[in-house]
């Protein structure tokens, strides 16, 4: 009887050794705004990360961790043959959650999971995670790759991952300090983000039977672009004005705008004697949610209950502050529109 080998079960220890090869490279690439706080480990069976150095130290800080996956947009990276983006909308995921807390991102781990070793596509996978990290300033501080052939076809992969952040106890963001007359600000979505993909799919691929090549005109990209475009990560903004304005209560509630859409994200993070109403019409749609209905013909509410709609993320601000912070966000280049206020009631978020 001929010798069994790993190879023979479809895992080929060569080709994983050379997956492996690439990722240092990417892992150290992130490190830069943590480089003083990633203990070196070579060869470790895990990762460490000091929360206090020379040039940071904590009076009683509180960890923050998320977790996520990436859906049913993986199809759409996996059928274009462009997997070197989908790790962004992973991070992404992640830590939007985190910063609803007000926590400064510290690092974050990955899970790649294929059914046939193939360097080049591992490379690109953690190369989107990698460049995420970097937009998220989280240090990429490990991972693991499975195959698993029996479990996914060879084409096949899955993405999971966590974060981890840190934040004062004295000043987590936990919506018990949003009052009557507070604001909602909406900052500006990159597209359809990481939600509805299987409606998504389902309009397009199955009902309208377009392809990705296939270009849309009232849009000016292919639909693999629109469906492609990563999700937007909002450390940049909302991590510099928690720092900038220090113990001020400034920012009361933050809600990452996910599957649910906004009412629901928003009314999560409400006091019970706290209401919002939402105003129609008072910031901008973006032309592919646009599309996209007209194309499935999807009702409004079903719309506004899958997707983001333009707003990836809500803060509630004080209103003395709601110019300055508007300002702020649109100096770095992300769309920012007061959407709604906070009232007196039983907990709700309403759209009018």
């Amino acid at each position: 009887m001929e010798q069994s080998t790993y190879r023979d079960a479809g895992v080929d220890l060569d080709l994983y050794r050379q997956s492996m090869q690439r990722i240092p490279a990417l892992m150290q690439r992130t490190m830069e705004a943590h480089k003083s706080r990633v203990m070196p480990l070579p060869g470790g069976f895990a990762g460490l990360f000091r929360l206090n150095d020379a040039s940071r130290s904590y009076e009683d800080p509180v960890l923050v961790s998320g977790t996520d996956g990436v859906g049913t947009k993986l199809k759409v990276a996996s059928l274009a043959g462009r997997c070197n983006t989908i790790g962004i909308d992973l991070v992404a995921m992640c830590v939007n959650d985190c910063l609803c807390l007000g926590a400064e991102p510290l690092f974050f781990l990955d899970y790649v999971a294929i059914g046939q070793d193939n360097p080049d596509r591992v490379a690109d996978l953690v190369a989107g995670v990698s460049e995420g990290c970097v937009r998220g300033r989280l240090a990429l501080l490990g991972g693991e790759t499975a195959v698993m052939p029996d479990v996914y076809d060879p084409l096949g992969f899955d993405l999971a991952g966590f974060c981890v952040g840190v934040a004062e106890r004295t000043q987590l963001i936990d919506g018990e300090a949003i009052q009557k007359g507070d604001v909602v600000l909406g900052l500006a979505s990159s597209g359809f983000h990481s939600n509805g993909y299987s409606l998504i799919r389902k309009v397009i691929f199955e009902k309208a039977r377009l392809k990705l090549t296939d270009e849309v005109p009232e849009l000016g990209r292919t639909i693999a672009d629109v469906l492609l475009e990563p999700t937007r990560i909002y450390v940049d903004p909302v991590v510099d004005l928690l720092a900038e304005y220090g113990t001020e209560v400034v920012i009361t509630g933050i809600a990452h705008i996910t599957g649910g859409g906004l009412a629901e994200n928003i009314e999560r993070i409400l006091p019970e004697d706290r209401r919002v109403t939402l105003r129609q019409g008072s910031w901008e749609i973006p032309a592919e949610f646009q599309w996209l209905q007209e194309l499935g013909r999807i009702a409004d509410d079903e719309m506004q209950r899958v997707f983001n709609m333009g707003i990836g993320m809500a803060l509630i601000v004080r209103p003395s502050k709601v110019e300055a912070l508007q300002a702020e966000i649109k100096r770095r280049g992300i769309g920012a529109w007061v959407i709604g206020q906070v009232s007196e009631g039983s907990r709700s978020c309403q759209l009018k």
